[in-house]
């Protein structure tokens, strides 16, 4: 008799084979108890804030690095840890954590912030209000509770470009804040991505906002493998993950400018592949199995979350690889006409290819053309046929792939 793949799966879950122990260690979202090859890091945002605890207000800072890198989760440990001290006086500190990228407006990002500030609805709606009108409510509500408020927006090089230049001026005030403030205060902690962040921002804006800084540097790949040994006591059962599968996941991870979450996430993929297969051991071809998975996964995903006018900038910038903004555009409004809607304008064309850009589904590159000045050119840095794989079922699109 054949074996019901269902029950099989159902049976082994009753039966308790299961290799990991505990699933939420190989969540980003975990905070350990040690954070491995971060202590300098940690000491230099640690002394950057330690004023709070003295009813002082700290200085501004911003945490550079690259993604995966520990910036994160240095903060919010420090800022967990600053809390339970806090508690203990009397001096009113209020922590508060937004992720500009997962905003997809200002006004958004700012009720989240009022929200957090304990805002209702109908002291801070969720819209219909003008941003500088939002920015004075948040004040006053710092002001009347005298609040002394460290404020982290993670990923704010998005903020910058949620609106440009509303985005930029929000920035501004909010660096500025404690000269409008006569009770309370508050301290900008920036955590970006993007180390050229502060090339594209107002100088007024740099110098308030960066009065000290800390970087974080990429993690190595012997690095990267102890970061894993620590999460793999936690996650699995003994002698569960084959000594070379470590190896294996380090080294992908680390060719990905040292990425601690990336490494911990194919850990993840590839345990529960090796469940689901009801192997004893996680090993090499399911941490193989698992990165081809993932970029599958992540890069389709991508591709459908885009609205059409963005498809239809991929489809162009596949279809006319290595050319210019200018160029681009043609092809793009090519397509528009082809499939009947109205196109955009060169200028928010020219966002929305940035914006693409930064996804990471396209790049961009500077070429100089001597007496004809700069230009930028695209290519797609995915494949074709996932693209065109990724669109074919779309009935607008069907007729251009």
């Amino acid at each position: 008799m054949v074996e019901d793949p269902v029950d099989r799966l159902l049976d082994a879950v009753e039966s308790g084979k299961s290799i990991i122990k505990n699933r939420n260690v190989l969540h980003f979202t975990y905070l350990p108890d040690t954070i491995l090859h971060r202590t300098e890091e940690q000491e230099k945002i640690t002394q950057s804030l330690l004023p709070i605890l003295k009813q002082s207000r700290p200085s501004n800072l911003l945490v550079y690095g690259k993604p995966g890198t520990g910036k994160t989760l240095v903060v919010k440990k420090i800022l967990l840890k600053i809390q339970q001290r806090a508690e203990k006086t009397k001096f009113p500190i209020k922590l508060i954590y937004t992720n500009s990228k997962e905003e997809t407006t200002l006004y958004g990002l700012l009720v989240s912030i009022g929200r957090q500030l304990g805002l209702s609805e109908k002291e801070l709606p969720p819209s219909g209000l003008a941003i500088s009108e939002v920015f004075k409510r948040l004040l006053k509500s710092i002001e009347e509770n005298q609040f002394n408020i460290v404020f982290v927006i993670d990923e704010i090089d998005y903020l910058a470009q949620l609106v440009s230049k509303t985005g930029k001026d929000v920035l501004y005030q909010l660096t500025r804040a404690n000269e409008r403030l006569k009770k309370g205060s508050l301290t900008l902690v920036g955590i970006s991505n993007d180390l050229t962040f502060k090339e594209r921002l107002d100088p007024r804006v740099i110098s308030s906002l960066s009065e000290e800084e800390a970087v974080f540097t990429n993690y190595s790949v012997n690095q990267l493998k102890e970061i894993l040994q620590d999460r793999i006591k936690m996650a699995f059962l003994d002698d569960v993950v084959d000594d070379s599968a470590l190896n294996l996941c380090a080294a992908m991870a680390g060719r990905e400018h040292g990425d601690a979450r990336r490494a911990i996430d194919l850990l993840r993929v590839a345990g529960e592949i090796a469940e689901r297969e009801q192997s004893d051991k996680v090993r090499e071809e399911h941490i193989r199995t698992a990165s081809q998975t993932m970029e599958e996964d992540k890069e389709v995903t991508a591709l459908r979350s885009y609205p059409l006018h963005e498809k239809l900038l991929i489809v162009a910038v596949m279809k006319a690889s290595g050319l210019s903004t200018g160029e681009i555009y043609s092809a793009y409004k090519s397509l528009c006409k082809t499939i009947r809607q109205k196109e955009l304008t060169q200028r928010r064309v020219t966002q929305m290819l940035s914006e693409i850009e930064m996804s990471g589904i396209i790049s961009g590159k500077i070429i100089h053309q001597g007496i004809h000045g700069r230009t930028k050119k695209f290519a797609l840095t995915i494949s074709s046929d996932t693209v065109k794989e990724t669109f074919k079922d779309e009935a607008t699109l069907e007729d251009i792939i």
